[in-house]
């Protein structure tokens, strides 16, 4: 079994210097997109879904475009939920991030004032990652080491997210202790390819992770992160 995590492709976070929430992708990020559809376009998948968010079904526009697939959204992907920020001066973020990550260890598990703590994402997708799974034949074995029963280990499902989307189940299937700081352990460059393949041990599956942030599909000059 194969999942396949993308992140979308560069977002217009700032237009003009003011914020905008829920964003499209640059004009960069379109060419990203298109590119990682062009790599993907010989792959075969048996599912494929994507965040909700704009940035997201934008990046998985011309992959679902390339292997003929209609956009099946799944709202457990989308990313923490930011301060609402739409409309206000750049700086305001840019300080905002800054004094997150200024703050000792612990308390970075609030988030940013006015968006969803990390703890709450945290648990919201090892939740939402559960049940999806659990819909796909695959759980967690009670046992002290990250093992799973796998009911169709041929199957190959990819996901069009987000970096602390992916940073989260990747921590999840491989077992990992999650940190307020998914985002800087597991750096992803804006639509890379991330894989997490299965492999048979004697009592279930475990997870292998590789490649991590693939991206091979863009010019040195056209990546992000």
């Amino acid at each position: 079994m194969e999942l396949f995590l993308f992140r979308h492709a560069q977002p217009l976070w700032i237009d003009n210097g003011l914020c905008i929430d829920n964003p499209p992708l640059t004009e960069l990020g379109r060419r990203q997109a298109k590119l990682l559809g062009k790599r993907l376009a010989r792959e075969r998948f048996d599912h494929i879904y994507v965040s909700p968010l704009l940035r997201a079904r934008q990046t998985a526009e011309p992959i679902l475009t390339e292997l003929k697939r209609e956009e099946a959204i799944e709202p457990w992907l989308e990313e923490i939920r930011s301060p609402i920020w739409h409309g206000s001066p750049g700086e305001r973020a840019s300080a905002a991030y800054q004094d997150e990550r200024d703050r000792p260890a612990r308390q970075r598990w609030h988030g940013l004032d006015g968006g969803e703590p990390v703890k709450d994402f945290i648990a919201r997708i090892h939740a939402g990652a559960e049940t999806f799974l659990a819909e796909h034949g695959i759980h967690r074995i009670e046992h002290e080491l990250p093992i799973w029963h796998i009911e169709n280990p041929g199957e190959r499902i990819a996901c069009v997210a987000h970096a602390g989307t992916n940073s989260t189940v990747v921590c999840h299937l491989l077992g990992l202790t999650p940190t307020p700081w998914e985002w800087e352990r597991f750096v992803l460059g804006h639509a890379s390819i991330t894989k997490l393949e299965a492999l048979k041990i004697g009592d279930g599956y475990t997870f292998s992770l590789w490649p991590l942030s693939d991206l091979e599909h863009l010019p040195p000059e056209d990546r992000t992160f």
